[in-house]
């Protein structure tokens, strides 16, 4: 079960990375860059994707234990900060909505 969260872990950030690919691909064939969208498709899933290789790999090859809890450490810090993100750009959508009305 462990190496399963590793692996879709691993396709998340490849994931990330391929869609980051494709966007600078579509913007030198002229398209205009969604800045909206740029982080559920390129940030979301890598910060989820190292979230889950950060929480499962330290403790699968035995680290000891404080390289372990400096490895959950560093999984909460990507949470709090995956959780701020969306919620300062909630707060942004929602201010620049109310102003075009």
């Amino acid at each position: 079960m462990d190496w399963s969260v590793v692996v879709m872990g691993c396709s998340l950030v490849l994931l990330s990375f391929g869609c980051r690919w494709w966007e600078r691909a579509k913007i030198r064939k002229g398209a205009r860059p969604r800045w909206g969208m740029r982080f559920y498709s390129i940030w979301m899933p890598l910060l989820m994707g190292l979230g889950m290789i950060v929480s499962r790999v330290p403790h699968m090859v035995g680290a000891p234990f404080a390289i372990t809890m400096a490895a959950d450490t560093l999984n909460l810090v990507l949470a709090v900060t995956t959780v701020l993100v969306l919620a300062v750009q909630a707060m942004r959508r929602d201010s620049s909505g109310s102003s075009a009305e």
